[in-house]
């Protein structure tokens, strides 16, 4: 039987008349399906949770999700379609509650040539309670049909509190992002849809922005995995093969996606993680940046997870001084590359009441709560990171790896000598992609080793992969397709991780 969006929303309008706004809803959740099937075979799951995301939205009433081409988009807090629709916990996490499609953009101003939507779906918060998150989910443009396309979970840094930093904003054609580095990774994030992967880039700090919180950033991302695989416009299947890659603080989302997946997810076919410098241990990461060049990043951290773990908002209140909870305040709303400069050099004592060893026997809780390692991911492991770094020190890699290891875990480990934080992203790149697309192809890894390398940038290996990336950022930049290469690119054995 065909529904049309007339037929379901007349009911719900004064004088028979059916509502524009929900029209359009219902409109988009109809065209979804009709696209999908005549695009790629939908599975029973998928076209119920299509079904789903029809009825939910009947029930939203008033909200306005597609606005006019020549609008600004509105940051998540102010856009009625992040809101929960009536009766989104009875349904599974991962369901599609609702979609829309997108345009993208480099900075919010050049477009990209690139298919994306956007799906609002039922997930789990740090507390276990269902809460709606949302994904960005893309394919390269002109994309066909493909059963064995995979599908690349990334984790961005958003390192931010701020819904302007969040994916699903700031990737947006016409967002206003300052400090988003968000924005930056999508010069290297197209690599993947060049080599014609699917995507999905979950605001995993979720709604509120809880930066650092400790397991709800796997819930949402692994959701989002689910409800990417259940979105029929992107044609995968329930078994279609999941890479997972994150630097910095998307490093860190990613590694609680793996540590997640094997009890909350367990049925998602992940076939290997990337982590770029994924922090390991965030109590030694903020003491090591206490005072330094890179003080915002603590303060950014505190102010995300006071509104979390109560034995820190009880800190705030107590212990911080009244300029501490305005830097705090201030710090909120803005993007990190734009709060690193307010703070250099600032320490945390001078923004308490009393010595900061007095205040942290109090905070122990939470940190142990909030470190990484502490569960073993069943995937294959990648973990690259500069010896060098000035932000992340490698002796709190060195932890998680070992950490992971000691659970069982099966962990690449490459330690890189001449990087720093930001220069090994787009350097381990190269290395990432092939080593999860060999991961895709399912070629054999040898025993798990940890080398120390000068530069992961001169293995011959990813001479090619360098060549793509930066020929992949120039057409991003000119906002030119993508034109995925027939199949995917080959990956060499470069002999660093395999």
């Amino acid at each position: 039987m065909t529904v049309t969006a007339d037929a379901l929303t007349t009911a719900d309008s004064p004088a028979g008349q059916p509502d524009p706004m929900v029209r359009q809803v219902l409109a988009d959740t109809v065209d979804a399906s009709t696209t999908a099937s005549t695009t790629a075979p939908v599975a029973p799951t998928t076209a119920l949770a299509v079904r789903n995301a029809g009825s939910l939205a009947v029930n939203d009433r008033g909200a306005q999700w597609r606005a006019p081409a020549s609008a600004r988009p509105l940051p998540p807090g102010k856009d009625p379609f992040f809101r929960a629709p009536h009766g989104f916990a009875q349904q599974a996490p991962g369901t599609v509650l609702r979609s829309r499609p997108v345009e993208l953009a480099l900075l919010g101003i050049v477009p990209q040539q690139v298919a994306a939507w956007q799906l609002l779906y039922r997930s789990t918060d740090l507390d276990g309670k269902p809460e709606v998150a949302v994904t960005t989910v893309l394919l390269p443009k002109g994309a066909t049909p493909d059963p064995e396309r995979p599908l690349l979970a990334f984790g961005s840094a958003i390192d931010a509190v701020t819904d302007r930093c969040a994916p699903s904003y700031a990737l947006r054609l016409g967002a206003v992002s300052p400090g988003s580095i968000t924005q930056l990774e999508w010069l290297l994030v197209a690599n993947a849809l060049r080599r014609g992967w699917a995507v999905t880039i979950a605001d995993h700090v979720g709604q509120q922005g809880n930066f650092g919180a400790a397991r709800e950033p796997g819930y949402r991302s692994l959701d989002g995995v689910r409800a990417a695989l259940g979105f029929a416009p992107l044609g995968l299947r329930p078994d279609t093969k999941v890479a997972v890659w994150g630097y910095s603080g998307g490093g860190m989302a990613s590694s609680w996606t793996i540590e997640m997946a094997p009890e909350y997810a367990p049925e998602l076919n992940i076939v290997g993680a990337a982590l770029g410098a994924p922090v390991g241990d965030p109590r030694e990461v903020f003491m090591n940046l206490n005072g330094g060049m890179y003080a915002g990043f603590p303060a950014i951290v505190v102010s995300a997870l006071q509104r979390v773990y109560p034995a820190l908002a009880d800190v705030v209140r107590k212990d911080f001084t009244e300029e501490g909870r305005r830097i705090l305040d201030r710090v909120q709303s803005l993007g990190p590359i734009a709060a690193l400069p307010l703070l250099i050099g600032r320490r945390m004592e001078h923004l308490l009441h009393r010595p900061l060893h007095e205040v942290l026997p109090e905070l122990e809780g939470m940190f142990d709560d909030i470190r990484l390692g502490n569960t073993a991911p069943t995937c294959p492991v990648l973990v690259v990171h500069p010896v060098n770094d000035q932000v992340i020190d490698v002796a709190g890699i060195d932890g998680q790896v070992e950490r992971y290891r000691e659970a069982g875990a099966s962990v690449w480990y490459v330690r890189d000598r001449l990087s720093e934080h930001f220069s090994l992203l787009p350097l381990a790149t190269p290395l990432s992609l092939d080593w999860l697309a060999d991961r895709i192809a399912g070629k054999t890894l040898t025993e798990p080793t940890t080398k120390t390398v000068w530069s992961v940038a001169l293995s011959p290996a990813h001479w090619r992969g360098m060549v793509e990336m930066a020929t992949t950022a120039m057409r991003v930049t000119l906002g030119l397709s993508l034109t995925s290469e027939s199949g995917q690119v080959a990956a060499e054995e470069s002999g660093l991780a395999a």
